[in-house]
């Protein structure tokens, strides 16, 4: 198995529990880890074979800018289905950082893993 990854990836979003949240843009930061057999992709140097990994990064600022959400957990699990299922995935890691939620911190954020490696 071979996994693709998207690191520091930045999106903003209407996101978090007090009403002064839900009024502004926040920025969160993605890391994303897919399992994905790239064996064709090498043999071929065809992209038609490869997990588009541009594609994939378009899609999950999307998601987070789709909608308001009021916890990151919300957040994390439905884009990590969301691309499990987009993308026929058999496993995904996902990190999601809330870099400004607390102040002390540098960030604060979800691990969520579905699938089987």
């Amino acid at each position: 198995m071979d996994i693709i990854f998207i690191q520091g990836l930045q999106a903003q979003a209407q996101i978090g529990v007090y009403d002064w949240e839900q009024q502004i843009q926040q920025p969160l930061v993605f890391d994303i880890q897919m399992a994905w057999n790239a064996e064709q992709a090498a043999k071929t140097d065809d992209l038609r074979y490869a997990l588009n990994y541009a594609e994939v990064s378009e899609r999950v600022v999307a998601f987070a800018a789709s909608q308001p959400f009021l916890l990151i957990e919300r957040l994390a699990y439905e884009l990590a289905d969301y691309l499990r299922e987009t993308y026929q995935l058999s496993w995904i890691k996902l990190t999601l950082h809330k870099p400004t939620a607390v102040k002390a911190a540098d960030s604060v954020g979800i691990v969520v893993e579905r699938g089987e490696k």
